[in-house]
């Protein structure tokens, strides 16, 4: 058994080291120590203090620790606000945009887009509540992750009853295949999306894009420095008018990255200058 104590400590000494925070972890920590626990038995090792010993003696075991501490919680319409502001404000806005600028597609970057639920839920709300106003206009999606297994399982598209509760009924009976458990997303919706491989430490996808959902990832986990460095380069990827969205516990960092607040009450930001 994990003894949670233990590894508390130990994250609070590793996380600093791979550039992330404790705060974010607080509460999702059981995750992660369940997997660091799994590793630590592998390793026939007998604690956590053996792991660190272990981790400091061998330089490629960061590389591992780090794939560890990414955390996969997700669900379809997670924060509803936000998913209702998209069609009510921001789509509508986006689209006019684009046809003002002769624009064919809506340009959509998923950043760490995990098992995949933001991603269809944003192509289905567009499908089903918004493209009828915008029939010239088709979504262009592209989704990426640094975790070659999340993605896997993202474009199998299969999910439990759980992670539907809060998506609505009507697009629930557009997005999926069958009407009970377990959930699979309809071909159409799936075929709709380019996935990547790919860790927004390292690089992001070519811009511009009109809508980049970065969520509960960058400023959650990452440190100060880091979500800086990070966050400047996702803004830089969209369009100028275009729509940021982070998490609804999250803030921009406290420096000048060229977004102003779309909504005061929700984390929608808008790219100006």
């Amino acid at each position: 058994m994990v003894k949670q104590a233990e590894c508390v400590e130990f994250l609070q000494w590793c996380l600093p080291q791979l550039r992330m925070r404790w705060p974010g972890f607080r509460k999702v920590r059981s995750q992660v120590c369940k997997r660091i626990g799994r590793r630590i038995g592998e390793l026939g090792l007998e604690d956590f203090g053996a792991y660190r010993k272990y981790v400091e003696s061998h330089a490629e075991e960061w590389m591992r620790l780090d794939a560890m501490c990414r955390i996969t919680i997700s669900r379809f319409f997670r924060d509803q606000g936000v998913f209702e502001a998209l069609e009510t404000e921001v789509f509508p806005a986006l689209a006019s945009a684009a046809i003002e600028r002769g624009d064919r597609a809506l340009r959509i970057w998923s950043c760490g887009c995990a098992s995949g639920e933001e991603v269809y839920a944003v192509i289905v709300l567009w499908e089903l509540r918004v493209s009828e106003r915008n029939p010239w206009l088709d979504l262009e999606v592209i989704a990426t992750d640094a975790d070659p297994r999340m993605l896997e399982r993202a474009q199998r598209g299969v999910y439990d009853a759980g992670s539907v509760r809060e998506l609505p009924i009507d697009l629930r009976r557009s997005a999926f295949e069958g009407v009970a458990a377990p959930y699979r997303v309809r071909n159409r919706i799936r075929e709709q999306v380019s996935w990547s491989c790919q860790d927004v430490r390292d690089a992001t996808p070519p811009g511009p894009f009109d809508l980049i959902l970065c969520r509960n990832l960058v400023l959650t986990y990452f440190d100060e420095e880091l979500q800086l460095e990070v966050m400047k380069r996702v803004v830089e990827a969209l369009r100028h008018g275009g729509a940021l969205v982070i998490g609804s516990h999250e803030n921009l960092p406290p420096h000048d990255i060229g977004c102003d607040p779309w909504m005061a009450s929700l984390p929608i930001y808008r790219r100006v200058g």
